[in-house]
């Protein structure tokens, strides 16, 4: 019970951290190109892991089995995902996105119960329906919509939300097999080598390396890469992979609306955004989804 509730503890933190990270991404974007931002996001993080491993903080070991197994888990997240979203992003509007990511938490449910067996009450399912409700309903009050115009966006965008819940089920499945941290540098390593060499091809190809540098000269960018690359991409990847190790794959994903939660106060409190009765309703709901969906699952195991 004890190792549950640390894992519960460990994903609103990681919740959190997402929540604050839209934010971030936004203040990079804004001095640079998504590629680069990802580029340089998961060459922080790597570079940081690799100072860890070299300090003996965290342990990795690899036989080529666990490239059989880490690198499907690494194409998936952060690759797939980071890709299809960045592209999804690019030819639809963000509101789209926020409303499509919300079923994040149903389509781990389907793939987890498929693959992995994951038995779930009525309740629970009750309750992540009811958080994906809380976050669709605070999108569609402020007046989004889906934009079915945008079809490819649409489509791309679904698709990282595929990649999230096989991720997620894959970590669960791999957790009793390799530690957090030998997930984790394999994940932004593979991250660090991908987004780099896209990077670099595109700016070769255009002849702009210069531009590939040139945000380094803005504390802002320097700052936002620094968050997004420790906290929000290695960080938040030994946390999930820490609590997939305790908790089920349907009751971790719905934490992941807490972030829209997360999101909305940190407007408020740092962009001085109104908080509307559409914002507080909707988040009452997706905390409520939240704590059902582990209360219940609790109950059951």
């Amino acid at each position: 019970m004890k190792s549950q509730t640390f894992a519960y503890l460990l994903a609103i933190i990681h919740a959190s951290i997402v929540g604050l990270s839209f934010l971030f991404t936004k203040m990079a974007i804004a001095e640079s190109n998504p590629l680069d931002t990802l580029a340089f996001r998961f060459t922080v993080s790597f570079g940081i892991i690799c100072l860890l491993v070299a300090m003996k903080v965290i342990k990795v070991q690899y036989t080529w089995e666990s490239i059989k197994y880490l690198m499907p888990l690494s194409l998936l997240f952060p690759t797939l995902f980071f890709a299809f979203q960045t592209f999804g992003l690019k030819y639809s509007q963000s509101t789209d996105a926020g409303i499509l990511s919300a079923v994040t938490p149903i389509l781990t449910l389907m793939v987890a119960g498929y693959f992995l067996k994951e038995k779930t009450t009525l309740y629970q399912k009750v309750s992540i329906v009811l958080s994906v409700v809380g976050v669709i309903f605070i999108f569609v009050m402020k007046g989004s919509t889906i934009n079915f115009s945008d079809m490819l966006g649409m489509i791309l965008i679904l698709l990282s939300c595929i990649a999230t819940a096989c991720y997620t089920t894959m970590t669960r499945s791999l957790a009793k097999s390799y530690t957090p941290g030998e997930m984790s540098f394999f994940m932004m390593g593979t991250g660090f080598v991908i987004f780099n060499a896209a990077a670099l091809f595109s700016h070769l190809k255009q002849g702009s390396m210069a531009a590939f540098f040139s945000p380094w000269s803005s504390m802002e960018f320097i700052s936002s890469i620094l968050y997004l690359g420790i906290l929000a991409s290695l960080v938040t990847s030994l946390l999930s992979n820490t609590i997939l190790t305790k908790i089920k794959a349907s009751q971790m994903s719905v934490f992941a609306n807490l972030s829209t939660v997360v999101t909305i106060a940190a407007g408020a409190f740092i962009l001085n955004e109104k908080i509307t009765i559409y914002d507080i309703t909707g988040s009452i709901l997706i905390i409520l989804g939240v704590v059902g969906t582990n209360y219940f699952g609790g109950k059951k195991e």
